[in-house]
């Protein structure tokens, strides 16, 4: 794959839609599965939040914009740096199948940045939402 093709990452999870719903918008479930450094968001156009990551004694001061909100659905947010190069969206769709949801989520731009950082790099990337997709949310869904 080229660096420039999105990630794109499905999972079913055995919980119903309004609850995957719940775990990808509300910041104080999102703590318990995401990122613990969370402290706000919000599913609203138009929202702005910032938490710092720190990985190999390097600050990822991680800035999301809400841009697109269908609620139940479809959330987008730009995900950037501060103080680094590089723009990228990260967009959560939501399908419902019986009793089960279908998380589909493609995150765009990753090329954008860095890419001599191999934090920043389409591989960490996909190993990461991998691992945040099919792990970390996985098992808080099926805690709940």
């Amino acid at each position: 794959m080229k660096n420039n093709e999105p990630v794109i990452i499905e999972h079913i999870y055995n919980s119903p839609l309004d609850k995957v719903w719940d775990a990808i918008t509300d910041y104080r479930t999102m703590k318990y599965w995401y990122f613990k450094e969370l402290e706000s968001f919000e599913p609203v156009v138009g929202f702005e939040t910032q938490f710092n990551i720190r990985e190999k004694n390097i600050d990822y001061l991680h800035v999301w914009k809400v841009t697109e909100v269908l609620p139940f659905k479809r959330i987008v947010y730009e995900w950037t740096f501060k103080g680094m190069p590089g723009d990228s969206f990260v967009t959560w769709e939501l399908f419902p199948e019986d009793n089960n949801t279908r998380l589909k989520l493609t995150h765009i731009g990753i090329d954008s940045f860095a890419q001599d950082n191999p934090d920043l790099s389409r591989e960490s990337f996909t190993e990461g939402w991998d691992s945040i997709l099919g792990k970390s949310l996985k098992n808080f869904l099926e805690k709940q």
